[in-house]
């Protein structure tokens, strides 16, 4: 995907789930999501274990599965080998583009997604990329 698609990913974004998001601040699956959110992005949160705590303004959900509303990217913070058990709740969820954190590659995935027609970036940082696009500090 070359810079100015993913330039028009990000400026025409609105929602954004985030697979694995945690709450300790420390964490990248915390800061990255929380960057987003300061800039005007919705982050949907989900993760099991703060299932029902509220994280950027809203409340996190269990599964992708429990998600109600379009997303326009999902962004991923799962060790690879966790990925495609999510797949199927990916596939209905049909975002506009699936984006693999920074160190997050898996070609079976990644396949699976391209024959389903789901847009992909892999091992990018998405608060880098926007930083380095959209020129936001």
């Amino acid at each position: 995907m070359t810079d100015l698609e993913l330039q028009a990913y990000l400026e025409r974004a609105r929602t954004i789930a985030v697979l694995g998001a945690h709450k300790d601040p420390s964490r990248p699956a915390h800061y990255v999501p929380r960057y987003l959110w300061e800039r005007g992005y919705r982050i949907l949160p989900v993760n099991p274990r703060f299932a029902g705590e509220e994280l950027f303004g809203v409340r996190a959900v269990a599964s992708l599965g429990e998600l109600s509303q379009p997303v326009d990217i999902l962004d991923v913070f799962r060790p690879p080998e966790a990925l495609l058990s999510h797949f199927p709740e990916v596939l209905a969820l049909r975002p506009g583009l699936v984006w693999l954190q920074s160190g997050i590659r898996h070609p079976g995935f990644e396949e699976a997604l391209k024959e389903a027609g789901i847009p992909l970036v892999a091992d990018r940082c998405l608060m880098v990329e926007h930083r380095r696009l959209l020129g936001t500090p």
